[in-house]
């Protein structure tokens, strides 16, 4: 049978006994309707699962104790930071979601000319933190032991200016010199999507000066939300841990 994997932003350590945050709580009691005695399987992003046995629950609360720890051999080996234009609603949740089971290591919320979705200060504070629920949840669905950074939405220009340095950067273009097949990379890939208003010739020539490379993946003209992930699954075929 297979355990409920839980996320927790905490410390874990065989033979301590810890609350469960009240989201994670909620769905173990009322979802999942665990009780005394069940199992589950904790993680908190450090490479780990731990078995936990739940040993209490209340209207208000589940506590579980934890039991030993297993180390996750499941991070792809190529490192791919997606730089991802926010797109409305649903449509950001599924590129999330989907990214973390395709392996990504780290999404860089952007803001562009062309960009569809402003957020002022409370509500980039609101969905980043909703952002970061549907990267640990589908980390706990597909099995991930290591939960991908999700940064704060900024503008491009302060996306490019805070890239670690080297790796093999991309931009996603129709018209593009780089084509998967014959694509070396270096050691790393970052990987720039625009949002559903497509790039502006300002937006590319940031990008072209910061280093990236157009990236051809086919004749079709491909959404926000799919051209992304669609790369994303190429590359880990080609260079990652997909085959």
């Amino acid at each position: 049978m297979r355990l409920t994997r839980l996320y927790v932003e905490a410390p874990l350590a065989p033979g301590a006994e810890i609350t469960l945050p009240e989201a994670a709580a909620g769905h173990l009691v009322r979802v999942l309707r665990l009780g005394v005695g069940d199992s589950c399987v904790l993680f908190n992003g450090d490479g780990h699962d731990y078995s936990g046995t739940v040993s209490s629950v209340s209207k208000r609360e589940a506590r579980v104790r934890v039991g030993a720890a297993t180390e996750v051999r499941r991070e792809s080996e190529l490192r791919i930071v997606l730089l991802q234009g926010i797109a409305r609603g649903e449509k950001m949740d599924l590129i999330l979601q989907k990214a973390t089971e395709l392996g990504v290591s780290e999404v860089r919320p952007l803001e562009s000319q062309r960009s569809e979705v402003r957020l002022d200060e409370a509500r980039a504070l609101k969905r980043l933190a909703h952002w970061r629920n549907v990267v640990a949840s589908a980390c706990g669905q597909c099995g991930r032991a290591g939960v991908p950074d999700v940064s704060p939405p900024a503008p491009l220009s302060a996306v490019l200016g805070g890239l670690p340095d080297g790796g093999t950067r991309l931009i996603l273009d129709p018209m593009g010199d780089c084509a998967l097949p014959t694509l070396e990379i270096d050691g790393m890939v970052v990987l720039a999507v625009g949002p559903e208003g497509g790039w502006s010739p300002l937006d590319r020539d940031q990008l072209m000066a910061a280093g990236f490379r157009g990236l051809r993946l086919g004749p079709r003209i491909l959404r926000t939300e799919t051209a992304g992930l669609a790369a994303i699954a190429a590359l880990q075929a080609l260079h990652g841990d997909l085959g």
